[in-house]
């Protein structure tokens, strides 16, 4: 026995709704992550076991392996930072992030150049472990 067979006209798919809740996850996504940049200066902190937490008040100075010195997002001169910080004042502690491959010679450098400035608090900045 033979059956006939009708066969169906094919269904459009309508991907409309589809795309409306994958363009909703995005948003989703979007706003619930939280993203910490700081622009434009990449640096490898080194690793320190005895590291402490530090106010936010710092004076943010930071030294790349290119050995690049910033000041307030900035490329500057030694002389240029030495005149920043003495228009800072010597009240806020200084905070030097240096890059773990720059060289240990500018780390002093810099670091003498604060304590020259009046600053007593001078600290480097580590990643904890």
């Amino acid at each position: 026995m033979r059956l006939a067979r009708k066969w169906a006209e094919p269904v459009p798919v309508d991907i409309a709704p589809l795309i409306d809740v994958v363009f909703q996850q995005l948003i989703y996504f979007m706003l619930t992550s939280s993203f910490i940049l700081h622009p434009g200066i990449r640096i490898t902190l080194p690793k320190a076991l005895t590291s402490q937490r530090l106010s936010a008040s710092n004076l943010v100075i930071t030294l790349t392996k290119d050995h690049l010195i910033y000041w307030d997002g900035k490329i500057v001169t030694l002389k240029e930072l030495r005149q920043q910080l003495k228009r800072a004042g010597g009240e806020r502690p200084v905070l030097i992030r240096s890059d773990r491959y720059a060289y240990v010679n500018k780390l002093i450098e810099l670091w003498d150049l604060c304590r020259d400035a009046g600053y007593r608090e001078v600290h480097i900045a580590t990643l904890s472990e």
